[in-house]
């Protein structure tokens, strides 16, 4: 549950108006309500909706990570570094001219209606409230979705954008693969007495794959740092690509993440994974949809004139969710449960990593 303005402190101010700032808004009476979400990103401090009569706004406050409840509970030598480098702000990318104004017909970010900056390292960020459309996701809607990007991205590889951007190549996949999967994806993998739980006890297979893979996750983000880099939305889930209810033909773009140089076909990873993480598309379903994106995106980048990286593109991406995805998608905390639900999520999890490692290893056999 979305945490109230009052529970995030008193640097938030909790009166509606004071969260506008100077902005102007087609008017009052205003009610805040905060928005129910499954907490991500460090960098998030809640979701709001704001009402006045006959309009909405969406809301998002971002933070620095030093206000993030689960920084404590990292180790002190990984904490530190992650709370001095990562970039709290990255995600006003989206309405940058010069990223956004590189998006094809068809991919849209949602309308700015302000910033406001708060103390304390934060700012609130109001925009258009979209409408979704409530039709099920289709395989026709990854295929439009993986073209869109694929253009996208073909046209975020400009050397001076990149530049511009400041970070290395691979920069947030290095920063999340050296951290996070090693906290969280790497050491229980090693744990002998949680493999023997019969929910795992059947998955020796995978577990070995995935030990015999993790000594080769420094050249796997060395081998990704040598293919043409594009600047990526990140975090190209399905749920962060809204299709409007009013105009179901186009995607808005929210919510960037990861936004640094990456491999063309790095996008395609949490487009694949995005539903089946939620638990609103079956791990069945993964086969098609990564055949159906893959070959879509690459004929994205033809478009663009890009007609000789598929085979890099495809790398990028079945490697680059590997490492994102791979490793550390095990909800280990669920094991034990008397809940079938949580049996359900459980082995859907389990067989996502199975599929990404195989994914992998058909193109990395000597892996």
């Amino acid at each position: 549950m979305a945490r109230t303005t009052e529970q995030l402190g008193t640097t938030l101010p909790a009166r509606p108006e004071e969260l506008l700032g100077d902005l102007q808004h087609p008017g009052g009476p205003l009610r805040l309500d905060p928005f129910p979400y499954a907490f991500g990103s460090p960098a998030t401090g809640g979701l709001y909706r704001l009402h006045g009569p006959g309009w909405s706004w969406f809301g998002k406050l971002l933070q620095h990570v030093r206000h993030w409840p689960a920084l404590p509970l990292l180790p002190p030598e990984v904490a530190e570094p992650f709370a001095a480098e990562f970039p709290w702000r990255s995600e006003l990318v989206l309405w940058d001219p010069d990223f956004n104004g590189r998006m094809p017909e068809g991919l849209r970010p949602p309308v700015l209606h302000g910033l406001v900056e708060l103390p304390d390292d934060r700012v609130m960020v109001w925009m258009e409230d979209v409408a979704p459309s409530t039709a099920p996701p289709d395989l026709d809607r990854f295929r439009r979705a993986a073209h869109l990007l694929g253009r996208w991205n073909a046209r975020c590889t400009d050397p001076a954008l990149l530049a511009a951007n400041g970070n290395p190549p691979g920069f947030a996949l290095r920063m999340y693969a050296e951290n996070a999967v090693a906290l969280r994806g790497l050491g229980a993998l090693e744990d002998d007495d949680l493999w023997s739980h019969r929910w795992l006890e059947d998955h020796g297979r995978l577990r070995a794959d995935l030990r015999r893979l993790a000594p080769r996750i420094p050249g796997m983000l060395d081998r990704l740092d040598g293919y043409v880099q594009a600047l990526p939305h990140g975090d190209a889930s399905p749920q962060n690509l809204l299709v409007p209810a009013d105009d179901p033909d186009t995607f808005v773009a929210i919510d960037p993440s990861f936004t640094s140089p990456h491999a063309l076909g790095f996008d395609l990873g949490q487009l694949l994974v995005g539903l089946v993480h939620a638990g609103e598309v079956p791990a069945a379903m993964l086969p098609d949809i990564a055949s159906t994106i893959v070959s879509a995106y690459q004929a994205g980048l033809g478009v663009e004139g890009i007609t000789d990286q598929d085979a890099a593109a495809r790398d990028g991406f079945v490697t680059s969710v590997m490492l994102r995805s791979g490793f550390d998608s095990f909800l280990y905390d669920l094991i034990g449960s008397d809940d079938a639900g949580d049996r359900h999520t459980f082995d859907e999890r389990v067989a996502l990593c199975r599929f990404l490692a195989d994914l992998y290893l058909a193109d990395h056999p000597g892996d």
